[in-house]
């Protein structure tokens, strides 16, 4: 049986959840997630994890957030005022919006905090910090080309 290696393309299914066992996201319910291993389309812990899996193989991985989305960052949090909204939308702690930074670049935020005059946002990504368990069974393994 071919076993993943960098470079290999692969379809998994997997069901990631948080440590105290909340289910973030998961594929059971679509097609499986197809990648190719290396490639860095996927978290590094995640791309690490399904080396050396055969087909039909489950795994259960933990990632600390080293490996996942990173530690949380408090330098991407940064207050703008409310003029700087959209006009006619009203702000919710939560909410999800984008901006574009001074270099031209968009990044998604998440409204952290409100007051009268400011919004704060959250360049974070929503499970930064978070250390993860992936529960992942590999459904196909293509060997790489070449």
């Amino acid at each position: 049986m071919t076993k993943t290696t960098a470079g290999c393309h692969v379809k998994v299914h997997y069901t990631g959840t948080t440590k105290d066992g909340t289910v973030f996201d998961s594929s059971l319910e679509r097609d499986p997630l197809a990648f190719t291993v290396g490639a860095g389309q996927m978290i590094a812990g995640f791309d690490e994890g399904v080396l050396g899996m055969s087909e039909g193989e489950e795994k259960t991985i933990v990632l600390p957030p080293e490996k996942a989305y990173g530690p949380r960052n408090e330098e991407l949090l940064f207050a703008v005022g409310r003029e700087q909204l959209p006009e006619g939308y009203e702000p919710s702690i939560g909410d999800q919006l984008s901006v574009t930074s001074a270099e031209g670049g968009v990044f998604p935020v998440t409204i952290a905090g409100l007051d009268e005059d400011v919004v704060t946002l959250d360049g974070n990504h929503r499970l930064a910090g978070e250390e993860l368990t992936f529960k992942i069974t590999m459904v196909e393994v293509v060997p790489a080309e070449g």
